[in-house]
């Protein structure tokens, strides 16, 4: 397959410890799992499918991105957790608890965990909250996986296998510095609206205010019912406070006509507001730059940027300038259905990791 090809090439090096990649769910699985395992014969192979990728030159669509860790800067252990639709709290905290007793940090190295997760399972809430709850003091950052825009089924790969209904939680040691990264652009508006009625096994707000949802939601942000999509979801989302700050509850679409179908846990009593939006281009360059002037130019951001900021940024024309504080910062990663970081999953948010080489003056990649 050309594609991994062209990654082997890209991404080779010496001694490398494991590779993880982002793909489109264009690839058909079976020849691309194949040719991974061909490629990394001797090296853990980790991955999932995308809504969109961040590459080396920003977004983009239909490819895959991947990058490589050396074994002298990076250490990792894995375990796939099968059939999340079936497990609960105990056997995800249980799968934590294995890898953290199993754990062999080298002397003077630190520890962060990465995770990615099915992005149809509507379980990514109470498998980050189990497995933060666990790892703490560890810091976990991850992503759902995506089907592109058709939200129908979603695959983590491990070492040959795409797997559905499934989620990976990785243990990353490593020399290297890092420092967590997390931000969106919204800030909350002042009226406030309250979930009334809800199906929250299926992420569904049925009322809001006592009235109908869509419609509410439609009123609230001055627009017709008949008008509602995901460009006015992304421009319009709907806030929660919790943690003392407020973070993005996502809209995926209207269902049953009346209804709004969330990207993340939602239950009756919930009381939300409208985001206002900020200069989505502005804020994110305020993050990069001071995160620069605090540790320096990063090695690599590991990033997981939501669908719906996309969504927002492409319709606004804003996707090249976007790209290019992607690339300028050495962003790879995916567009997620959702982000997850200190135990919480949510919503059009860039949540990330940054990498700063060691100080021990020796040459580094």
């Amino acid at each position: 397959m050309r594609a991994v090809e062209e990654i082997q090439n890209l991404v080779w090096q010496p001694d490398m410890e494991f590779v993880i990649f982002f793909t489109s769910p264009e690839y058909d699985q079976d020849n691309l799992a194949k040719a991974l395992s061909c490629a990394f014969p001797d090296t853990t192979v980790v991955g999932c499918t995308t809504a969109g990728e961040l590459t080396p030159r920003g977004y983009a669509e239909g490819s895959i991105t991947a990058v490589s860790f050396a074994a002298r800067h990076f250490k990792m252990q894995c375990q796939l957790i099968e059939t999340v639709l079936e497990k609960g709290i105990s056997e995800f905290s249980r799968t934590a608890s294995t890898l953290i007793a199993d754990t062999l940090c080298p002397d003077g190295w630190n520890t962060l965990a990465l995770q990615v997760a099915d992005g149809m399972s509507l379980q990514e809430d109470v498998l980050v909250a189990a497995l933060d709850a666990v790892l703490t003091p560890i810091p976990l950052f991850g992503g759902s996986a995506g089907d592109g825009m058709c939200f129908k089924e979603t695959f983590i790969y491990k070492n040959g296998i795409f797997h559905s209904d499934a989620a990976l939680l990785m243990l990353v040691h490593t020399d290297y510095r890092f420092r967590e990264i997390s931000f969106d652009h919204f800030i909350p508006s002042a009226e406030q609206m309250v979930v009334t009625n809800a199906i929250p096994s299926e992420r569904i707000v049925t009322e809001i205010n006592g009235e109908t949802a869509a419609d509410e939601y439609a009123r609230i942000i001055g627009v017709p019912k008949e008008k509602l999509g995901p460009f006015l979801f992304a421009s319009h989302p709907t806030l929660v406070k919790a943690g003392g700050r407020y973070h993005v509850r996502a809209i995926q679409s209207v269902v049953n006509e009346n209804s709004l179908k969330f990207l993340s846990a939602i239950d009756v009593g919930i009381v939300m507001t409208i985001g206002e939006a900020l200069d989505i281009v502005g804020e994110m360059e305020k993050e990069f730059n001071h995160l620069e002037q605090e540790m320096g130019k990063p090695a690599l951001i590991l990033g997981f940027d939501c669908i719906l900021r996309k969504i927002e940024i492409v319709t606004s024309g804003k996707k090249n300038e976007i790209s290019r504080l992607l690339a300028e910062n050495n962003v790879i990663g995916f567009s997620t259905y959702g982000e997850q970081h200190n135990g919480m999953h949510v919503n059009q948010t860039f949540v990330g990791v940054a990498f700063f080489p060691p100080n021990t003056g020796e040459p580094h990649d």
